[in-house]
């Protein structure tokens, strides 16, 4: 996606009617690289309006290692030719790949009265419904933002979160393994967690296709806003 690429206008979704609950348009992209989408999204958050619409952006990254704002150079291990991009979204470095949903949150925070913790917890609540759909059990981790799953005994992660707030809007979002090539994970300190161990959805037993997760995912985001909304009504 080049930055005069027009964003598609199809397989979108509006779901939610007033101002508060604004419409969520749902968009359906490739394997795209990581850059441009990054400076996509910050153009996007640049130039919102009071009236535009929030977005789920679902798509998969070519091989790349991402750093976030405060991110510790130290925590790539290997890079065996990945390119490493700093960003601007929090947390440590991690790994977007093939068979790996990426779903790009660009939200209206103060619109839906969220605030960030608030939102964070929506986001891995989101999640493990997701996981849920494929009979796996997922759960938080104090102090360590993400999804993690049991497997053979141990706590490994599947999903990971990191996000930028810019004048009450969101962008960068959240990443699920589905059915991908671990290795990079064990060329870095995942989150900046040294020995951290990730898993996927095709290693616990569960094949699907990014394609098919992508939407359960952004629907089950939706579902955790509209159920925020309507606890405080």
């Amino acid at each position: 996606m080049s930055d005069s690429t027009s964003f598609p206008s199809v397989a979108t979704v509006a779901c939610g009617q007033s101002l508060r609950t604004a419409p969520i348009v749902i968009r359906r992209f490739g394997l795209e690289p990581y850059n441009p989408m990054r400076l996509a999204m910050r153009r996007f958050t640049a130039n919102r309006s009071a009236d535009s619409s929030d977005e789920i952006w679902l798509l998969q990254h070519p091989p790349v290692f991402t750093l976030g704002q405060a991110g510790r150079a130290e925590h790539l291990l290997e890079q065996r030719g990945i390119e490493l991009i700093q960003t601007e979204r929090g947390g440590q470095i991690t790994y977007h790949g093939p068979g790996q949903v990426v779903a790009y949150v660009l939200l209206d925070l103060k619109r839906r009265d969220l605030k960030v913790r608030e939102f964070v917890s929506l986001l891995e609540q989101a999640l493990i419904a997701t996981l849920r759909r494929y009979n796996v059990t997922g759960q938080t981790k104090p102090g360590a933002p993400g999804v993690y799953v049991e497997q053979n005994g141990d706590l490994k992660k599947i999903a990971a979160l990191g996000l930028k707030i810019e004048k009450g809007c969101s962008y960068h979002g959240v990443s699920l393994n589905v059915d991908m090539d671990l290795a990079p994970f064990g060329w870095i300190n995942p989150c900046g967690y040294a020995g951290l161990q990730t898993t996927d959805l095709a290693h616990l037993g569960q094949l699907a296709r990014v394609d098919d997760v992508g939407p359960e995912l952004a629907d089950s985001i939706v579902v955790a806003l509209n159920r925020h909304k309507e606890s405080d009504d």
